[in-house]
């Protein structure tokens, strides 16, 4: 049943990435991609988690699937809002350039291996979900705390970024102030410390629940694809194009990832 139904949720969200694929050859435009991503990848794993595993379903499934769910809406619309300003996304750009003569059959295949990763994703939230016992425990609490809290910091983040790039005053300039002080990307650490709540609320010491060390697979799939492949360095690599030595200053002077003061130059 377990399998089953995690293997059902990222087959639905092979299916998003294929019309993706799709709006991507109709707009030309890979900007949506990364929404119809974050809203396949919530929606299948809300809808996973809820399924009873032991009878109806549990409060502790409810709260997790609850805040999947809500962090799906609140990505996927920051992200439709960012596309709507902006012809095409550089970094699906590049790698689509890339790909040559065969781009449009690789790049579905590449699509098609998010979706796999996504799975990761899915799996840790069912598996919390679905943690046998008593509902609402401390260790729920916790989890359910910590994703509340990386929700709100990501928007904040967000947030401030949005309205700096709105004053005509910073054009051209680097964010560095409020958030974007203590680390050059506040808002994906959020995004990887959401990540961290579900294998708290999943995994059961005790050993009576081996299915819930599975979730250690999102913060740490979650950590590599944001530090060291489609996060950090495709964005510092345009930051550095179009910002030049400001940037550059930033970087000496401003943690990449992990908030932190900054150091004198």
């Amino acid at each position: 049943m377990i399998v089953a139904t995690i293997l059902t949720a990222i087959v639905a969200l092979m299916i998003v990435m294929a019309i993706a694929w799709i709006v991507h050859r109709r707009t030309n435009n890979a900007g949506w991609i990364d929404a119809l991503w974050t809203f396949g990848t919530g929606l299948s794993a809300s809808i996973a988690a809820l399924v009873p595993v032991s009878g109806a379903s549990t409060e502790r499934q409810i709260l997790v699937a609850g805040l999947a769910f809500i962090w799906a809406a609140r990505l996927g619309t920051h992200i439709v809002r960012r596309n709507l300003k902006r012809p095409d996304d550089p970094r699906y750009a590049t790698i689509y350039a890339e790909y040559g003569a065969n781009a449009d059959r690789q790049f579905f295949w590449f699509l098609q291996q998010q979706a796999w990763c996504g799975g990761i994703l899915i799996a840790a939230i069912c598996v919390a979900a679905w943690r046998p016992g008593e509902s609402f425990t401390p260790q729920d609490a916790i989890g359910g705390a910590i994703l509340v809290i990386a929700i709100a910091g990501e928007a904040l983040a967000d947030r401030q970024l949005r309205s700096f790039g709105l004053d005509p005053r910073n054009r051209g300039q680097v964010c560095d102030h409020k958030l974007w002080r203590l680390s050059r990307h506040p808002n994906y650490f959020f995004e990887w410390l959401g990540w961290l709540a579900y294998p708290i609320i999943a995994i059961e010491l005790g050993g009576a629940y081996p299915w819930g060390w599975l979730a250690l697979g999102a913060p740490a799939l979650m950590y590599w694809l944001l530090v060291y492949v489609s996060g950090i360095p495709p964005l510092e690599r345009q930051m550095i194009a179009s910002r030049g030595g400001a940037y550059e200053a930033y970087r000496a002077r401003t943690n990449a990832f992990f908030p932190g003061p900054q150091r004198r130059a």
